[in-house]
């Protein structure tokens, strides 16, 4: 069923902003349909003596396709504009405000506040930077397999997003920080108006990135309840509830046990 849904492209191009999050899709409804099926139904085959799985990468494979030319065109851009904001980063952090004293080469403002903000700063979008540029290049030397799709790339690319988010916001600080040290103006609307004009690249850059990331926030909701199903004492809770409710009234039980909900159903298949 999953493999052969046919999707009309226009419908698809503006409901999905890009094929990957189609496919994610997919892939997560196939699992949930294959948490309710009995296991032995699993090795089926159709008239052509394909199984529901090899029948879901036969059909999903050019989907599969332009979901990878799509996650890899992402990282490159994402790695340029990381490399790019590294190099600045690098850069700052041996040309430091105010300059440096001749006697032993220490920076002139170092006991200002707001050259430790500086520092700090600098020093977490470095840090920021090259994460995401590592997590980016982990992506495009993936083997972009179909059950990576489900989960793996998705978050990696999720929080690729989020340490260049961080990287860009930890550099306008440290920009801010080193405007307000040179002008060294006293006057507090000063400092707001100058945070304020610092945030505007952040403030827009989160704003245009905003859809992409609220898609790969379902990828980070389906881990946590993909998590929460493997703990051990919300089984014990259920069926201790359970054996005190067949204890307290074994004709209901017997009533319940013959009408089981759909929910109820997929919890009690996905146990066995």
């Amino acid at each position: 069923m999953v493999g052969k849904k046919i999707v009309n492209e226009d419908v698809q191009q503006t409901e999905k902003q890009s094929p990957s999050f189609q496919l994610q899709d997919d892939l997560l409804l196939f699992e949930q349909i294959s948490k309710v099926i009995r296991p032995h139904f699993h090795k089926h085959t159709n008239k052509d003596g394909e199984t529901a799985e090899e029948l879901l990468a036969l059909n999903k494979e050019p989907l599969r396709e332009r979901s990878q030319e799509w996650l890899k065109r992402t990282a490159e851009n994402c790695s340029i504009v990381a490399v790019l904001i590294a190099t600045v980063a690098f850069a700052a952090a041996y040309t430091v405000p105010g300059g440096s004293k001749e006697a032993d080469g220490s920076p002139v403002l170092l006991n200002q506040p707001f050259f430790v903000l500086f520092t700090i700063t600098d020093v977490l979008s470095l840090t920021f930077c090259l994460t995401s540029v590592v997590i980016f290049l982990s992506i495009l030397t993936s083997s972009f397999r179909l059950r990576d799709f489900k989960q793996s790339l998705p978050q990696q690319l999720m929080l690729g997003i989020t340490c260049l988010i961080l990287s860009v916001s930890m550099m306008m600080l440290a920009f801010a920080a080193t405007v307000i040290l040179m002008i060294r103006n006293n006057q507090q609307w000063t400092r707001i108006i100058l945070y304020l004009v610092a945030f505007l690249p952040v403030t827009v850059f989160a704003v245009i990135y905003l859809p992409l990331y609220l898609s790969l926030m379902g990828t980070f909701k389906y881990t946590i309840m993909k998590w929460w199903s493997y703990i051990p004492q919300s089984k014990c809770t259920t069926s201790h509830q359970s054996l005190e409710n067949t204890n307290a009234n074994p004709s209901a039980a017997e009533t319940s046990s013959s009408r089981v909900s759909a929910p109820e159903l997929v919890r009690v298949l996905s146990v066995r």
